[in-house]
């Protein structure tokens, strides 16, 4: 299956698709919590509640059958399982610690990237950016001991929510590798297809209820997430500098951090708070400096990869 890629235009529906996807993404640990299947069930649910809408949407966008190269399926297929274990455990994560902790953390991903492309690109990272990562791991630090002094279940849920944070890295490394052949919603489909599986296999080893009694919020999670959320935000990568797209990410922990407040009364104290800021200081700062002269995706070595023109 593939597509054709369009050109990046910025402009107003862009920066529009930018915030709604992050609005939309932050909603999805509240879909979690308020479902009565097991988390990972939920998960399970959410890819698999949203294939027949990215289908949908692939085809109308151009994509059609298409063969590929065997280092492309595999990249998907991996991508997949470990976006299935990513969902896995920032949703045994998100039963277990704050809204905005789970948010912050899930999305670990937007720090631990740029280490991989300092080590892909082999340079070390500007002072401006070093300080950054050293800032952000104060900051994570800071929110665990919060969350450990609040209740120890908190600290074992932020545990499970960077656990996903690593996932989604390794995840949005493969689809870096993907997406040199094949257009961004068509790769997020077919590694949307890879994880339904693993999703449904962990819930039933963990004995979790995967039949709901009640629709509804599995249905929010897969069309605001997934559909939304993921899409709407790869519509958007792409026609941003990393700089916006990295301030545009600090609006999940806050909606979420909005919403556990409203909601389950997760009020934020000071130390939350500076703890926030640091880790957003950090994600600001680490995007800072000279755009690196080849993308990224050009500088990994994949061989078994047949770039197309169209695709």
């Amino acid at each position: 299956m593939a597509g054709a890629v369009s050109p990046a235009a910025p402009g107003l529906i862009a920066f529009a698709a930018l915030v709604v996807a992050n609005v939309a993404l932050a909603f999805g640990p509240w879909f979690v919590r308020a479902t009565e299947v097991g988390p990972v069930a939920a998960g399970f649910w959410r890819l698999m509640l949203a294939m027949p809408f990215l289908i949908a949407l692939a085809v109308q966008q151009g994509a059609r059958p298409t063969r590929l190269s065997r280092g492309v399926w595999i990249g998907l297929i991996v991508g997949g399982v470990c976006f299935a274990a990513d969902l896995g455990s920032w949703h045994l994560g998100i039963r277990r610690t704050t809204l905005a902790n789970a948010t912050l953390f899930g999305n670990a991903a937007t720090l631990i990237f740029p280490i991989y492309g300092f080590l892909v690109a082999r340079t070390w990272p500007t002072r401006t950016q070093g300080w950054a990562l050293v800032l952000a791991a104060a900051g994570a630090t800071l929110l665990l001991g919060r969350s450990y002094q609040l209740d120890a279940k908190n600290l074992v849920g932020d545990l499970f929510c960077i656990l996903a944070g690593l996932l989604y890295t390794v995840y949005f490394i493969l689809m870096a590798r993907a997406r040199a052949t094949l257009a961004p919603l068509s790769a997020l489909t077919l590694s949307t297809l890879a994880g339904i599986v693993p999703l449904l296999v962990f819930a039933l080893a963990m004995g979790e209820r995967v039949m709901p009694s009640h629709w509804g919020p599995l249905i929010g999670l897969a069309l605001c997430s997934q559909v939304l959320g993921q899409g709407l935000m790869i519509y958007a990568l792409g026609r941003f500098s990393p700089l916006v797209i990295g301030i545009a990410l600090l609006i999940q922990p806050v909606v979420a951090g909005v919403v556990g407040w409203l909601v389950y009364g997760e009020r934020l104290g000071a130390a939350d708070l500076a703890g926030v800021v640091m880790v957003a200081v950090a994600l600001v700062l680490v995007r800072r400096g000279p755009p690196p002269e080849v993308p990224l995706e050009d500088t990994l070595d994949t061989p078994d990869f047949e770039r197309q023109e169209t695709v």
